[in-house]
């Protein structure tokens, strides 16, 4: 597989600066568009389901899932972790869209497993102010998920959380594994 990491040094990577990755952002949008045509679809997913998972780059969410453009909602941020914004999103998502169901989606080898509250703290010191977020650190990566799913399942804001499930997925299999709530 080629991945972008795989692209020569000078050739836009990252570690040639911010300038030339998004210079080849853009131009590889512009070759998108030129073959664009409108998909015809609306906001609401086909699917009715929302997907929350983590950020990180190795998960390519439509491929492990068999998803189509237009079939979920899919919210990201570091860890997957349901945090108000999280719950903003997916009130929107149910309220206004039509979603019934929730997919949580963590995976193995997380780097808010190596990471504390603690790096709050080294922020503050370097730049004068503490951030009002957390960092939502975790060790346990299944009790990680069964907290997100309680997070769903008990918000006031959300008509839908009887269809809340979490999965684990595990990095160097592909494969998802479902977390028992309990």
């Amino acid at each position: 597989m080629t991945t972008s990491a795989s692209v020569p040094a000078g050739s836009g990577n990252a570690s040639a600066g911010a300038g030339p990755v998004t210079d080849r952002l853009i131009e590889a949008n512009e070759r998108y568009a030129a073959a664009f045509t409108d998909p015809g679809m609306d906001a609401r997913p086909v699917l009715h389901v929302a997907v929350v998972a983590c950020m990180d780059a190795r998960l390519d969410l439509h491929d492990a899932l068999g998803l189509s453009l237009g079939d979920c909602h899919t919210i990201r941020n570091a860890g997957g972790v349901v945090t108000d914004d999280v719950i903003r999103s997916l009130t929107i998502s149910q309220r206004a869209l039509g979603t019934r169901s929730v997919v949580l989606i963590h995976h193995t080898n997380c780097g808010l497993e190596s990471l504390t509250e603690e790096f709050r703290h080294d922020l503050e010191m370097e730049v004068g102010q503490r951030p009002a977020w957390a960092v939502e650190a975790f060790r346990d990566v299944d009790q990680d998920v069964r907290q997100s799913m309680q997070r769903v399942r008990t918000s006031p804001f959300l008509l839908h959380t009887d269809d809340v499930r979490g999965f684990v997925f595990d990095v160097k299999t592909g494969l998802l594994r479902e977390v028992d709530p309990a």
